[in-house]
């Protein structure tokens, strides 16, 4: 495997070096995907390497129609190099020196041109990656708003971005990562608002990530940039919106992009950023705050509707008189514990099975499994309908929360709450509750404290939290990220 510390190739002027060099290192008549094409242009030999699939043929071909009629119209030889740069008219055509710095170009879906005589190539972008027209993400639907969102495509994964925020600020930093997959990671920020020190830490990051290819895109980057070791709570926020990463530049935080992956990492992000969600402001603001409201309440029923009821049932003293109802009446044959447990794990199996199942069948597998598992397991004596009751009220507390990482990170607290207190009672409810708090308490997300603003409390941005605040009411952007820019007018 090559590691960066070998010495680089440079790129030789006899054409014929060049030519073993792509059929040694590349496999220039092994790989059927790998095109060439030489040409003869004022007695010089040109040589064009590009990869199919990668690059339209009708440009490719317009190239070699250009180099064939410089022939008719030249005669300076020793000028070749600057005529058939000039004959280029493409937007973008540049000189790389060595042939480490060429393969990977040509590998990434440009043309690269050698020149017999000419100790470097030229490098033509007119890369034209297969992939999918921008739609709207599934995961982040809203009723009102743009339906369009990234893809796979790095390059029009920018273009989306920068469609939005038409800022001469704003900077495309690209990157390379893995010494045999070259995978393009973009780094996207706002120049005179991202806090520099974040933005070169990231650089370094990055830069000195050692790995032969990301085969999992973004998530394998994330890996590198944060060890969360035995964290379960995602520190990176994944969005496939445009307009919420657009937002999220103009506060001052920096976006990821990894080709080959249509999310946009956005660095650093708190708690609270992963209970956001478009829809809130695509709605008026009381309206975005009752639905963040509705939010909050529904992720802390996930959280610890659960254990707190398996409290009450097996200490029902806790309980005031006029809440005795809350427990349940037929216990079954099997205990309340293992009852969440099962029902918990079995909540799982259908999750799995709906997404590895195709979507006309997905529907039916539902209501068979809600309709005549549920019911059948009832009557059996397996679970008591106040277990069904609960797991389904904080199933949909999970499924309310917008993250993903976040809903699975809850329901692994909630089942080991659900142990504590089952083999506990109070004083396992007690401790479980407060190694929870602190445990997320003391988790940092690229030096950024996961709990603010509540911990360390700061009021102004708590506001910002609990209340959809209208945007001509928000002025300056968010603390935590230490922008440049602390105001948001100009």
């Amino acid at each position: 495997m090559q590691t960066g510390k070998e010495k680089k190739i440079s790129i030789s002027p006899h054409i014929e070096d060049t030519y073993a060099y792509m059929e040694k290192r590349v496999g220039l008549k092994e790989s059927y995907d790998l095109g060439y094409r030489e040409t003869v242009v004022l007695n010089r030999r040109i040589q064009m390497y590009y990869v199919n699939g990668l690059t339209d043929t009708s440009v490719v071909q317009e190239i070699l129609k250009v180099m064939v009629e410089v022939n008719d119209n030249e005669s300076e030889s020793d000028k070749i190099g600057e005529i058939i740069e000039n004959r280029l008219v493409h937007q973008q055509v540049e000189h790389v020196s060595t042939m480490d710095e060429a393969v990977d170009e040509v590998l990434s879906g440009l043309i690269a041109v050698f020149i017999d005589g000419k100790d470097y190539a030229q490098i033509i972008d007119v890369r034209n990656y297969p992939g999918r027209t921008p739609e709207e993400p599934d995961t982040e639907k809203v009723i009102r708003g743009s339906r369009d969102g990234y893809t796979e495509n790095i390059v029009e994964n920018t273009a989306l971005t920068r469609r939005r925020l038409r800022d001469e600020k704003l900077r495309n930093v690209m990157l390379k990562v893995g010494e045999r997959s070259k995978t393009d990671v973009c780094l996207t920020y706002i120049e005179d608002v991202a806090n520099p020190n974040l933005v070169k830490h990231l650089k370094n990051l990055i830069n000195k990530i050692e790995v032969d290819g990301l085969s999992m895109s973004d998530k394998s980057l994330e890996e590198f940039l944060l060890v969360k070791k035995w964290n379960i709570y995602p520190l990176v926020r994944y969005t496939e919106r445009p307009d919420v990463a657009t937002s999220h530049l103009l506060e001052g935080h920096v976006i990821i992009f990894v080709d080959t992956s249509p999310s946009a990492i956005i660095v650093p992000t708190t708690f609270f950023h992963h209970m956001q969600h478009a829809e809130e402001y695509r709605q008026v603001p009381a309206i975005g705050t009752c639905i963040r409201f509705i939010r909050f309440l529904a992720v802390l029923a996930a959280l610890f509707l659960l254990p707190t009821w398996l409290l009450f049932a097996v200490e029902p003293s806790l309980l005031p008189e006029k809440l005795s109802f809350i427990g349940p009446n037929d216990e079954g044959n099997v205990p309340i514990t293992v009852q969440i447990i099962i029902a918990t794990i079995g909540i799982e199996f259908l999750r799995m099975a709906a997404i590895h199942t195709p979507t006309p069948l997905s529907t039916a597998m539902g209501l068979i499994a809600a309709v005549l598992i549920g019911e059948i397991a009832i009557e059996v004596g397996l679970f008591s309908p106040e277990v069904i009751l609960y797991i389904s009220t904080a199933a949909i507390g999970n499924y309310v929360t917008p993250s993903y990482e976040l809903s699975v990170a809850n329901k692994v607290i909630t089942v080991s709450l659900v142990l504590a207190v089952g083999l506990f009672g109070l004083p396992g409810y007690m401790i479980g509750i407060t190694l929870y708090i602190l445990f997320i308490v003391q988790i940092r997300s690229l030096r950024t404290p996961y709990m603010w603003p509540l911990l360390p409390f700061n009021l102004k941005a708590m506001k910002h939290i609990i209340l959809r605040i209208p945007i001509p009411y928000t002025k300056h952007r968010p603390s935590i990220v230490h922008p440049r820019n602390n105001y948001r007018r100009p």
